[in-house]
């Protein structure tokens, strides 16, 4: 009788155990704003589900949908906030038709590296800001990778003054589009998987999107030739795992640790990584395929940083938000210069 009570005592304690467990296992159905193949960016939510399985022992399900499978890519991140999906993969920029200082959360023209970035976000006060602002809209984000400088664009033909800028139709993102609007680019922003046959069908002359080697997948080398660089509008280009406020809120601690953790462990894969293929990619496409790799002359640069100057003030002086996020984000570059211009061989 002892031995049938322990082994019944044993058996109810399975019983409890395996319903607590049933109880602490959490789907999330995320919406990705980039294909899931895509190197990088569209496969670092797909790493992330796969960190999470091992982290949790399987007890957190992140269930990565291919762009258009929940929600439109553009509009993964207001779909999380209004509870359509669990969460997304995408970055600030994209949640910029609400308000233009999320623009600052994604990438600053003629902005910081990767550690500067990183240093505001973190420790500057710039994750308070960005979270204060999402939180209005039900969602709140974790910065979960960065990505190094971008390529600033493809083109048709060789660009030789800012002349030969007027009158492109170009996809841009961000903020950098409105500077060049200003040096007469007629911009617009297409998500990633529509850019390609907008291209080859000539509804925009030139596209900028983002790294050589997502760039390279993407083709459109078979386009356009002309390859400029550096990346001005985006020197270092944030990604964040976004979740609604409510499902967030619904979490354990534990659980909500193991997918901070599991985002500063991609944020690292995904900076070495992008430091690590970039090379090949540029090679690969100049010697196989004819691209010609540019830099802006110093009259072009110094004239697309001029026309951002302007987009600055125009923009504080229009949008609140907007300039308290940019002072902030400007005291903490100002502050941190001493250790830039002196920690750093130039």
């Amino acid at each position: 009788m002892k031995r049938f009570l322990i082994a019944a005592a044993a058996g109810i304690a399975l019983v409890f155990s395996a319903a607590a467990s049933a109880q602490q296992k959490v789907r999330i159905n995320l919406a990705n704003a980039f294909p899931n193949s895509l190197t990088l960016i569209g496969e670092a939510p797909v790493k992330l589900s796969q960190k999470l399985t091992r982290l949790s022992g399987g007890q957190i399900d992140l269930r990565v949908n291919e762009p258009g499978a929940l929600v439109p890519a553009l509009q993964a991140i207001q779909a999380t906030g209004q509870g359509s999906v669990d969460a997304a993969w995408s970055n600030a920029g994209f949640f910029a038709s609400t308000d233009t200082a999320f623009n600052m959360f994604a990438a600053v023209p003629f902005g910081p590296g990767i550690p500067e970035y990183l240093a505001w976000v973190h420790h500057g006060g710039g994750l308070q800001l960005s979270r204060e602002m999402f939180g209005k809209h039900g969602v709140y984000n974790i910065p979960c990778a960065i990505i190094p400088p971008e390529a600033s664009g493809w083109f048709r033909r060789e660009i030789k003054s800012v002349e030969d800028l007027k009158g492109l139709k170009m996809r841009f993102f961000g903020l950098g589009a409105r500077a060049m609007n200003k040096l007469g680019v007629a911009t617009q922003l297409l998500a990633p998987g529509d850019i390609f046959q907008a291209l080859q069908l000539g509804t925009i002359d030139a596209t900028e999107f983002s790294l050589p080697v997502m760039d390279q997948k993407l083709g459109f080398h078979q386009v356009a030739k002309f390859y400029y660089f550096p990346g001005w509008h985006q020197q270092a280009t944030f990604l964040e795992f976004y979740i609604n406020a409510n499902k967030w809120k619904s979490l354990s601690d534990q659980h909500k640790a193991m997918i901070e953790s599991a985002c500063g462990d991609l944020t690292r894969d995904v900076i070495a990584e992008g430091e690590a293929t970039q090379f090949k990619a540029m090679a690969e496409m100049r010697d196989k395929n004819g691209v010609q790799i540019k830099k802006w002359s110093p009259e072009i640069m110094a004239a697309i940083e001029k026309a951002w100057n302007e987009v600055i003030v125009e923009e504080s002086a229009k949008n609140p938000q907007f300039k308290r996020v940019f002072e902030s984000y400007s005291k903490f570059r100002a502050d941190y210069a001493i250790w830039r211009d002196h920690g750093y061989v130039k």
